[in-house]
C-alpha cells in the first residue's frame, strides 16, 4: 500500500528488535546493484496479523531499473570468470550467513507474510538447503564427448551460463522461491535481477542485505544479486527486455501467462511455478487417521495461500461421511492467532483482496448448491483473519469448484470409485500437486502411471503440499 499516514510503526517498538538485526530501518531503500538507491513510490509494508504498519521502503521506477541492468551486465563479467567450484564457495557462505539470520528472518517473512513462525523458518531452510545442495553441484557441471563422423575429431557438449537473469517472486513465499533460483543460478556462472511482490518487500531487501555482507566480505560486485522492489512495471519490463534471456516467474496463472506471452515474443526462456487447483484423494480403504492427519494442514496451512493447498478433498463414498464428520471436528482443535506466536497452527489472509475474495467464493459455493460444513466468516479481530472452510454438496465439475481460490476453503466431493475420482482429480485446469491415500497397491500403481494424475507432483499416502529440495516441482498443465 501507499505511504502510511500512522505515525507508530511496528519497527520502533522492542517487540520487533528482530527487524533491526536484520538491517532494516523505518525508511528503507528498495534497489540494490551494488549500492542502495530507490527513486520511485515509497510504500508501506503491513503486518496482516493486525493491519499496522511495519516500515516504508522507496522503490525503484524504471530508470533504477535500467541502471541496475546495466550494472548486472558489468557483473557478469567478473563471475562468469570464477571457476564453478569457487562460486559454489560463495554460495556455501550466503548458507552459513541465512542459517545466522534464521531465527529473524523467519520472524520476518511471519510478520509480513502472515503465515506460522515455523513456516517462516522453514523457508529460511528452505533457502539454506538449496544453498548446499548448490555448493555440491558446483563440482558436479559436466558435458559429454561425443564420437565425431570425422577422422580426428571430437564433438565436445559444454554447458555455459545464460548470463543475467530475472526473478519475479511472489508473497506466499518471499524467501525461499528466490533462493530455490539464486542458488543454482549462482553456481552456473549468472547473475540476477530480483522483484519480490511489492507487499513483502522487505523480505526481499533483507535477504538482499544477507547476500550483500557475503559478496562484500569476498570483494565481488554486489550487483551480482541485484534487486529492484516496485510493481507491475518493473515486472513487465523485465518480461520485455532482451538483456535478460531467462524469466523465472511464480504467482498466478493468470499474470504468468502475461509474462510467458512476453518473453516468448522476443524468444527467450521462462520459467513458469503458477497456480494449483489440486486434490486428495481418498480410497475405500485408506488409513483414515493419516487422512485426517494429513489433510488438515494441507488445507488450512498458510491460510491457504499456498500453491499446493489441497483445495479439493474427493472421497469414496463408504468413508465419505466419516472423513466429513472427522475432519470437521479437527479444525475445531486448529489454533488461531499471531502467527509469530509460538504454538499458532493458523494466521492471517495476506491482505484485505483475499478476504474479499473467500467471502465472495463461500457466496458464489453456497448459491451453487454447496453447503458450509465448518467456517465461513470473516473472525471479528484486528487483521485478516478468516475462518478455515469446508465445504460439501457441489458437483464436481461446480465452476467454483475448478477455480482455484487463493484462500482456505476445501471442497469435499463424493466418488464411487478411484478410476472415477482420477478423472475428477485430472479435469480442472492445474496441474500442479495431487495426492492419493490408499493400502492398495493396483491403486498406487494406476495413480502413478500414465492414465493416473496428471500433475507434475504426484503423491501417494502424504498430503499435497510441500515440496522437497532434491527433486522437480512443478505442474504439467
Amino acid at each position: 500500500m501507499s505511504k502510511a499516514s500512522v505515525s507508530s510503526y511496528l519497527i520502533e517498538e522492542p517487540k520487533y528488535s528482530f527487524l533491526k538485526e536484520l538491517g532494516l530501518e523505518k525508511n528503507n531503500k528498495g534497489v540494490y546493484h551494488g549500492v542502495w538507491t530507490g527513486n520511485g513510490e515509497t510504500v508501506t509494508s503491513i503486518c496482516p496479523s493486525n493491519n499496522r504498519p511495519i516500515a516504508d521502503v522507496i522503490q525503484g521506477n524504471l530508470n533504477d531499473y535500467q541502471n541496475a541492468i546495466k550494472e548486472l551486465q558489468k557483473a557478469w563479467d567478473v563471475w562468469a570468470d570464477i571457476p564453478a567450484p569457487q562460486r559454489g564457495e560463495i554460495v556455501r557462505q550466503i548458507g552459513d550467513a541465512l542459517r545466522a539470520k534464521k531465527s529473524a528472518l523467519g520472524k520476518l517473512v511471519s510478520l509480513e507474510m502472515g503465515k506460522i513462525l515455523p513456516e517462516g523458518e522453514g523457508e529460511v531452510q528452505e533457502y539454506v538447503d538449496i544453498c548446499d545442495y548448490a555448493v555440491g553441484l558446483s563440482r558436479m557441471i559436466e558435458g559429454k564427448v561425443l564420437p565425431s563422423e570425422r577422422p580426428g575429431h571430437a564433438l565436445l557438449e559444454m554447458w555455459n551460463p545464460l548470463g543475467a537473469i530475472g526473478i519475479i517472486s511472489a508473497f506466499n513465499f518471499p524467501v525461499a522461491v528466490y533462493g530455490w533460483n539464486n542458488a543454482i543460478a549462482l553456481v552456473c556462472g549468472d547473475v540476477m535481477l530480483w522483484k519480490g511482490a511489492p507487499s513483502t518487500n522487505l523480505c526481499s531487501i533483507a535477504v538482499i542485505k544477507i547476500i550483500q555482507s557475503v559478496l562484500e566480505k569476498n570483494k565481488l560486485p554486489g550487483a551480482i544479486c541485484s534487486l529492484v522492489c516496485g510493481g507491475a512495471e518493473i515486472g513487465s519490463a523485465m518480461s520485455k527486455d532482451t538483456q535478460l534471456p531467462l524469466v523465472s516467474f511464480t504467482g498466478s496463472s493468470r499474470a504468468g501467462l502475461q509474462v510467458a506471452m512476453e518473453v516468448q515474443k522476443r524468444f527467450g526462456k521462462s520459467l513458469l511455478e503458477l497456480g494449483g487447483n489440486n486434490a486428495i484423494i481418498v480410497a475405500d480403504d485408506a488409513d483414515l487417521d493419516m487422512v485426517i492427519q494429513s489433510a488438515v494442514f494441507a488445507c488450512v496451512g498458510t491460510a491457504g495461500q499456498r500453491c499446493t493447498t489441497t483445495r479439493r478433498l474427493i472421497v469414496h463414498e463408504k468413508v465419505y461421511t466419516e472423513v466429513v464428520e472427522r475432519l470437521k471436528k479437527a479444525y475445531t482443535k486448529v489454533r488461531i492467532g499471531d502467527p509469530i506466536e509460538p504454538g499458532t497452527l493458523y494466521g492471517p489472509m495476506h491482505n484485505k483482496q483475499g478476504v474479499e475474495l473467500y467471502l465472495k467464493t463461500i457466496d458464489e459455493a453456497k448459491k451453487a448448491g454447496g453447503k458450509v460444513e465448518y467456517g465461513g466468516k470473516v473472525l471479528e479481530q484486528p487483521g485478516n483473519f478468516v475462518e478455515p472452510t469446508i465445504i460439501t454438496g457441489l458437483a464436481h465439475d461446480a465452476e467454483v469448484v475448478h477455480r482455484e481460490t487463493f484462500a482456505p476453503i476445501v471442497y469435499i466431493l463424493k466418488t464411487s470409485s478411484v478410476d472415477e475420482a482420477i478423472k475428477w482429480n485430472n479435469e480442472v485446469k492445474e496441474g500442479l500437486s495431487s495426492s492419493i491415500f490408499t493400502q492398495n497397491l493396483g491403486n498406487v500403481f494406476k495413480w502413478l502411471g500414465p492414465k493416473g494424475s496428471d500433475c507434475g507432483i504426484v503423491n501417494v499416502n502424504i498430503p499435497t503440499s510441500g515440496a522437497e529440495i532434491g527433486g522437480a516441482f512443478g505442474g504439467e498443465k
